[in-house]
């Protein structure tokens, strides 16, 4: 299978989609809710693809304020990354949700090819 056919982005992913990455703390808050999981509800209530949390250990951004997770430098506010991948109108439409959900933070775009994009399937055991 190459990244051209049609069989490349199954489901209802095309071959061409957009990577959008929200780069927030863990203390963010958006109506009283950690915003990382207001955004990612809203993205299924959107019916985005799909999204992904990742918390970080590490990270320091635009005040170059170091947070980390090491126990002699314990910060409250760990870095966290949203990821969602859809076709690129979805994900432009989505943009000024998010713009009125967040107060801070960074927020980028990219091209991203899909290899495949499908449920798992059961296994034998």
């Amino acid at each position: 299978m190459t990244p051209d056919s049609p069989a490349a982005a199954s489901g209802s992913l095309p071959a061409e989609a957009t990577l959008l990455r929200i780069f927030i703390g863990d203390t963010d808050r958006y109506h009283h809710q950690p915003l990382y999981e207001a955004i990612v509800l809203k993205a299924r209530e959107l019916h985005l693809a799909g999204a992904t949390v990742l918390k970080s250990p590490m990270g320091f951004g635009h005040t170059s304020r170091l947070h980390t997770a090491k126990i002699l430098q314990l910060s409250t506010d760990l870095p966290m990354v949203i990821e969602i991948v859809d076709e690129p109108q979805k994900i432009e439409a989505f943009l000024p949700v998010l713009d009125e959900m967040m107060d801070g933070g960074l927020v980028t775009l990219e091209k991203v090819q899909v290899i495949h994009y499908r449920p798992h399937s059961e296994r034998s055991a």
